[in-house]
């Protein structure tokens, strides 16, 4: 195989190999894609140490080197961390599941009134922050304050936009801090 063909495959199966093992860390893999990762570090070892002349193709192939080397110890600190019981997403899946098997199943219905409650408590906690780091004051700001001004608004936004799935957001202009409205992403 020439150079290029091994540069091309090399970053084929790195991607490969980073979202294997993301899926890995999540739980969607059952096992390490240790096969993979020693097919990778094979190719790694066949131009390690043979020079390459084309400029192009050598700095690919450092980049992908540095990129590995930089996922390779990312990846172990995780499953050292996992082989600890401490590493976090491990445990927020873990706690996900044992919550899940606790409820009872919820109807539709339900589900998206406890979305907008939870977005309108983050807006709260976001806002608040946000006048906090303006160096103004929080004790007037209060979830029926945010709600008030989100309804209040509503039908102009919706009136201007066209339609009533919006998202708001917290931002900070000219040193105050502001709720914007946009389209809500699906």
């Amino acid at each position: 195989m020439a150079i290029a063909d091994d540069i091309m495959l090399l970053d084929k199966k790195l991607s490969e190999l980073i979202l294997k093992y993301e899926q890995y860390f999540i739980g969607l893999e059952k096992r390490e894609p240790l096969s993979l990762l020693s097919e990778v570090e094979k190719l790694v070892r066949r131009y390690t140490g043979t020079p390459i002349n084309n400029t192009m193709y050598k700095h690919r192939f450092t980049m992908m080197v540095a990129r590995l080397n930089t996922y390779r110890e990312h990846w172990n600190r995780i499953l050292k961390l996992m082989e600890e019981g401490r590493y976090s997403r491990d445990r927020f899946i873990s706690d996900l599941h044992t919550r899940q098997k606790r409820m009872p199943e919820r109807s539709q219905a339900e589900q998206p009134v406890e979305t907008a409650e939870s977005d309108l408590d983050r807006l709260v906690h976001e806002f608040r922050e946000a006048r906090k780091a303006c160096n103004l004051p929080v004790v007037n700001i209060t979830r029926e304050l945010i709600e008030a001004t989100i309804e209040k608004q509503k039908p102009a936004l919706v009136a201007k936009l066209g339609t009533e799935h919006l998202a708001f957001r917290v931002v900070i202009e000219d040193g105050k801090a502001k709720l914007k409205a946009g389209l809500r992403k699906h």
